[in-house]
């Protein structure tokens, strides 16, 4: 096993699982039959929940004013008439950049996508562990793997784009990866957003002192773990500081973006951070972080609390808009 800071690790014990083993229900998404809990949010409000309701669940404990100002609306997608944007109420997330070489991740874009230039022959690449405690589709993990690309449409300097969205806290990039861990949500995503979903086992969580996660296959094949200190967590007023992400991908041969919103409630950000070990097994996400040639990892954010909004994908006016 080979890890991002040169040292041997042992695997990271088992975090806690957000989403119970008990009774399912079959319901049918685009044409796929997939099991839900039963009597969990997707089974009793088919992704339009009584906000007041959601409000009153213990599970949810935090404010839920950030959605209010977010109306669904019954949009038909590729998997059919379904209601949108799709709510996460409470998620917690580890989320680490690194540096990679440009010629690296350019063999992983497909055209006329750029990756963003961070330095001088290097750019950007995302890993971020995501744990959905409550949402809309039910409790699930996931892992996200993303180059950081140029904004469509947008001629300015690299460094000119890579300030702006860090000032403004709004990111595009490309996905390459997005392992999750119940089958609603991989068909979902495969099915709706044409995302590179797959079914595998993932373990995200955090206690007093320590971040552990893991990323296996369902045959058990270990992948990727990843060991942190939790940092000295602060509160932030909600919605004072809301990161816009945006995915660009293909849908049907067709240039879409999909809008993320993240609200973040207790976080943290370190720069440099020390002691923190990603480990790779023999996985597809450990040997697509080798060929991408991540190294130096310049920032973590640990959001403990967080709410997001995941937008449906939305077309680009043509395949012009992502020049760059």
């Amino acid at each position: 096993m080979s890890s991002t800071t040169g040292r041997l690790s042992a695997p990271s014990s088992k975090a806690s699982v957000p989403h119970s083993k008990g009774p399912t229900v079959q319901v049918d998404f685009g044409g796929q039959k997939v099991d839900v809990p039963k009597d969990g949010y997707y089974d009793r409000y088919r992704m339009n929940p009584d906000l007041k309701e959601v409000a009153r669940d213990p599970a949810v404990g935090l404010n839920i004013d950030f959605f209010t100002s977010i109306p669904k609306r019954l949009v038909n997608s590729r998997g059919g008439p379904t209601y949108a944007p799709n709510f996460y109420y409470r998620t917690s997330s580890v989320q680490l950049v690194f540096l990679a070489p440009l010629d690296r991740l350019r063999s992983k874009l497909p055209s006329p996508l750029e990756p963003i230039t961070a330095l001088p022959g290097y750019g950007l690449v995302v890993v971020t562990f995501y744990s959905y405690l409550v949402c809309d589709n039910d409790p699930y993990n996931e892992v996200s793997i993303a180059i950081v690309v140029r904004q469509p449409g947008q001629n300015s300097y690299s460094t000119t784009q890579l300030l702006y969205s860090m000032w403004n806290r709004i990111f595009y990039g490309y996905v390459v990866a997005l392992p999750v861990n119940t089958d609603i949500a991989r068909v979902r995503g495969v099915y709706g957003y044409q995302f590179p979903k797959w079914l595998a086992n993932i373990d995200m969580g955090m206690d007093d002192h320590t971040i552990k996660a893991d990323l296996s296959a369902t045959d058990g094949t270990l992948d990727l773990t990843l060991e942190a200190p939790l940092p000295a967590l602060k509160n932030i007023t909600s919605q004072s500081s809301i990161v816009t992400n945006y995915a660009i991908n293909k849908i049907d041969s067709e240039w879409n973006q999909v809008k993320v919103l993240t609200n973040p409630l207790l976080g943290a950000q370190c720069l440099f951070p020390k002691n923190v070990v990603l480990s790779r097994g023999k996985g597809p996400v450990s040997s697509l972080l080798s060929e991408l040639g991540i190294s130096t990892l310049l920032r973590m954010d640990v959001l403990k609390d967080a709410q997001m909004v995941l937008h449906m994908p939305q077309l680009l006016n043509t395949s012009d808009n992502v020049k760059l």
